[in-house]
């Protein structure tokens, strides 16, 4: 298939490579041009600012923003790609927004005639180039079938929830405050250590090899031992997405205790001049502890 990513972020250059490698043609769009051109190294057929500014019209289009604003711009925005897409061609929406922006952008997709998957996903940079995400995914069979090509190159598990749009947010975003409280009891546990004088090299090998690991502590806290903030998923997006926990719990009047405080020390840590830092960054909202320096 002729497949557009939208968005090349970590997770979209890694889809595309995926796809690339499935043997599709993929185009790229993104506004920063060092990041099509990118892609365009890597193999991709071609890359644009815009979708609009696309050579040749495309059969499936996935969508990997930092949000749904960015989303609702790339597809039905001035210069969007919605005019590129060949008739009926379906859109997997795999950015991690709200159930409410899912639906609408879902339907708003359907009035012009293309099917969407709210299909959220997870797995990192390093899953989406090996073509190993897990997608979590809602939408009719119809579609389902439509961008199966397309699932098979990004995925190694596909959830299918429902065939109702906004279930696949929902599940995402339940994911994500389990994520989110996982960094953040992490870094809340090795800050401790830290200011007891337990060396974080130490502590963090006790950790992975007993009853408290978690993936995240092991993947995040791995990043506190080595003083290395270099960003693969940012502070600001778990402002974003713990947003989204937050709101969820506030319209189903639900509490959140966890997720909330979680979200308080993210955003905290962006108030600070974290927000561009890798997310385990989120540890020096903690005062008066020495963190590892990176060599």
């Amino acid at each position: 298939m002729r497949v557009a990513v939208i968005g090349l972020g970590s997770m979209g250059m890694g889809a595309e490579k995926s796809l690339i490698a499935a043997g599709h043609a993929v185009a790229g769009v993104d506004p920063r041009e060092t990041a099509w051109q990118a892609l365009v190294e890597a193999g991709g057929a071609e890359g644009a600012s815009t979708g609009a500014e696309l050579n040749a019209p495309v059969e499936a289009a996935l969508v990997l923003t930092v949000n749904a604003q960015q989303a609702r711009a790339a597809l039905l925005g001035e210069g969007g790609i919605l005019e590129e897409l060949t008739p009926g061609a379906p859109v997997m929406m795999s950015a991690t927004i709200s159930v409410a922006d899912a639906k609408a952008l879902g339907a708003d997709l359907a009035a012009r005639g293309h099917p969407m998957l709210d299909a959220p996903v997870s797995g990192g940079p390093a899953k989406a180039g090996s073509g190993e995400m897990t997608v979590m995914a809602a939408g009719p069979t119809a579609t389902f079938d439509a961008l199966q090509p397309v699932l098979d190159a990004v995925a190694a598990t596909v959830y299918r929830i429902s065939e109702t749009i906004g279930d696949g947010a929902t599940v995402k975003i339940i994911h994500q405050l389990l994520a989110g409280v996982h960094i953040a009891a992490g870094a809340e546990a090795m800050a401790l250590a830290a200011k007891a004088g337990i060396p974080l090299e130490t502590m963090y090998d006790v950790v992975t090899h007993a009853a408290g690991n978690s993936w995240m502590f092991e993947n995040r806290m791995r990043h506190v031992v080595d003083g290395d903030y270099t960003p693969t998923s940012m502070v600001d997006i778990f402002v974003k997405d713990l947003g989204l926990v937050t709101e969820t719990g506030l319209a189903l009047k639900f509490p959140l205790p966890l997720a909330t405080t979680a979200y308080s020390m993210f955003a905290t840590a962006s108030a600070a001049g974290h927000g561009q830092l890798d997310d385990s960054a989120v540890i020096k909202v903690f005062p008066g502890i020495d963190l590892p320096q990176k060599r």
